[in-house]
């Protein structure tokens, strides 16, 4: 099992879902090229620039067999970029919150587009920044906590950060929301696959809205779907066991 992670967070998203999980599978969570604590790669970033830093690292740990796929935001268009690009190495799909299904986007992302803005917003990430960017991402804001900001500062220290960020950025989007092109590109590339699917939103994501989950449901009509109430935008954090618990049943119809 893979879990990926979204644009400017690390492997530490997925933390509460290991306990949960690999007790029946292995789980591997990483952090993608140049994010969290990782290093760039030499080429610009993209979604298949990104696809192959994680399949390259599931090679270098020797791990070949068909994969659980699961990615939140970022991630999932990753995901679906991995599963176009080897289908025969994917077992599962699950979608969480994903990008790709329409151009909605906070307005914090939109405006890394605008020149000079997006540098000077990601290298001021600081203790007074980075609790607004964390109450963001979650409808709980207990959950706001110091080693989340702890984290979320440590990373935006790292330095191929800011490069890497609006390097994929600026191929997902711009002022506009997220760009069409790509969508349209990726989904028509993922329509004949037909692998046990699940979408899960949160319906208070602030991040990319609920309402993507109909375009989602549409670009995958065998796939499942769950909106979880009172939830942000990352329902594997705000509703860890409800969430193994969503996806367990799926996994455990298809032998790897």
């Amino acid at each position: 099992m893979v879990l990926l992670h979204g644009i400017g967070r690390s492997l530490e998203d997925w933390a509460l879902q290991h306990p949960l999980l690999d007790g029946e599978y292995r789980v591997i969570s990483v952090d993608m090229p140049g994010f969290g604590l990782s290093q760039r790669m030499p080429l610009p970033t993209t979604l298949g620039v990104l696809a192959d830093g994680v399949w390259a690292t599931l090679d270098e740990l020797g791990e070949t067999r068909p994969v659980h796929l699961m990615g939140n935001s970022l991630g999932g268009a990753v995901s679906m970029t991995m599963l176009a690009g080897a289908p025969e190495r994917v077992s599962t799909l699950t979608l969480v919150n994903s990008a790709g299904f329409g151009k909605e986007v906070t307005v914090a992302l939109r405006m890394l587009a605008v020149p000079g803005l997006g540098r000077q917003m990601l290298r001021r990430i600081d203790r007074l920044t980075a609790p607004r960017m964390e109450r963001m991402i979650f409808a709980d804001r207990t959950l706001v906590t110091p080693e989340r900001i702890e984290m979320a500062i440590r990373i935006a220290r790292q330095p191929d950060f800011a490069a890497v960020y609006l390097e994929i950025a600026k191929q997902l989007g711009g002022l506009r929301g997220v760009a069409a092109a790509w969508r349209a590109d990726l989904l028509s590339r993922v329509a004949g696959q037909t692998r046990p699917t699940m979408i899960i939103w949160g319906d208070r994501d602030l991040i990319l809205p609920s309402a993507h989950l109909a375009a989602a449901r549409t670009a995958f009509p065998h796939a499942q779907s769950h909106m979880f109430a009172k939830t942000g935008h990352m329902p594997q954090i705000e509703r860890p066991e409800e969430f193994a618990g969503l996806v367990r049943p799926m996994l455990a119809k298809v032998a790897v």
